[in-house]
């Protein structure tokens, strides 16, 4: 199969990347537009596979998508370019719209143009694969059941509801065009190369470097977490065997609050890296609560589980040792991204 996957250097489309040429015989085109966030470390094992191919490009640019089409001739589409941090979209959400509404339209238009130019067969086989998050289903109270397939959308945040409109389009191209498009949703990622601005890996660097631990409100909030390989190895399912016009909702049944997720790097931390001036715990800083931040996110897998032969490996006791220990291990990746792309400065305080 030839993927032509967008979003290649970020944390999840990396995953997607570094999976894909270890495990498969697939052929990828990585279109990526190298905003803040890309690292092309992460996929530097895959830059001499002669099945990985990379483009600096932009989905926003038409033209460029279209001939990207004609030339690479793809099976498949696997769209994971997406700005993605809800404190980034709280003070900036321009470029939420235009990445991840506009320039997904602008990619299911190419998709679209190209898919029709093939014949029947091809047309039939052709996948578009749309990566989404549970965030489209809004907020959770505690005793509500888990987010499934067909739970109503609620978005809450400029990013969310950014998300949330770019799944719509790619069920509309679905059902108004037929292009053979598919939605995966899925909850909170964390693991290696995690770009410093998001929950685990702060707490992380901020633990390692001896600075304080900001956690929202008290640390009440849950999220439903899945390792990153986990969840790459689902997506590649995904795109292997999904269904046109099905919803995938992929999760790993592993609720915790945003505060044992922190105290549990705190006690990998203090076996692993011990600090002199005492456990890491003592560093967590209580701060004011970012606007309209929802309350719980949890998915119930069993559709997907069942659908695509696919579960979760990775506990998160396994999954959060395993990612502290890289960050460990990898300093020179987080310390320069620290010292030039993100300091670790609070976002996502506009209505303060």
């Amino acid at each position: 199969m030839r993927i032509l996957l967008t979003g290649g250097y970020g944390f999840i489309g990396s995953a997607v990347t570094r999976f894909l040429m270890r495990n498969t015989a697939h052929v990828v085109l990585n279109v990526d537009c190298m905003t803040y966030a890309a690292s092309p470390e992460t996929v530097e094992d895959a830059s001499s596979n002669e099945r990985y191919h990379f483009t600096q490009t932009n989905i926003l640019e038409s033209a460029s998508l279209n001939r990207l089409f004609e030339t690479f001739r793809p099976d498949a589409v696997m769209h994971l370019a997406a700005e993605s941090h809800v404190d980034r979209s709280i003070d900036g959400p321009g470029a939420f719209i235009q990445t991840n509404i506009v320039g997904t339209y602008t990619l299911l238009e190419a998709a679209r143009k190209y898919w029709l130019t093939l014949d029947r067969s091809d047309r039939k086989a052709f996948r578009f694969h749309h990566i989404s998050t549970d965030e489209v289903f809004g907020a959770l109270a505690p005793q509500d059941p888990p987010f499934t397939e067909t739970t109503p959308y609620d978005p809450r945040s400029p990013y969310s509801a950014s998300k949330a409109a770019s799944d719509h389009l790619a069920r509309a191209w679905y059902h108004t065009y037929g292009l053979p498009t598919f939605v995966t949703n899925t909850t909170n990622n964390y693991g290696p190369w995690h770009f410093p601005e998001k929950l685990i890996p702060l707490i992380t660097l901020n633990a390692i470097e001896g600075q304080k631990l900001p956690v929202y409100g008290q640390g009440t909030n849950v999220r439903d977490w899945l390792f990153v390989e986990d969840h790459a190895r689902a997506l590649v399912k995904a795109v292997e065997c999904g269904v046109p016009g099905q919803t995938y909702a992929i999760g790993a049944r592993q609720p915790r609050t945003n505060l044992e997720v922190v105290q549990a790097i705190c006690h990998v931390l203090d076996e692993l890296a011990p600090n002199a001036a005492g456990p890491h715990e003592r560093l967590i800083d209580f701060v004011t609560d970012r606007p309209g931040h929802d309350f719980r996110y949890e998915i119930d897998p069993s559709h997907a589980e069942q659908a695509l032969g696919w579960k979760a490996d990775y506990t998160f006791e396994t999954g959060i040792r395993h990612t502290v220990q890289w960050y460990l291990q990898n300093k020179s990746w987080w310390q320069a991204i620290r010292a030039n792309r993100y300091t670790g400065h609070r976002m996502g305080a506009a209505a303060e």
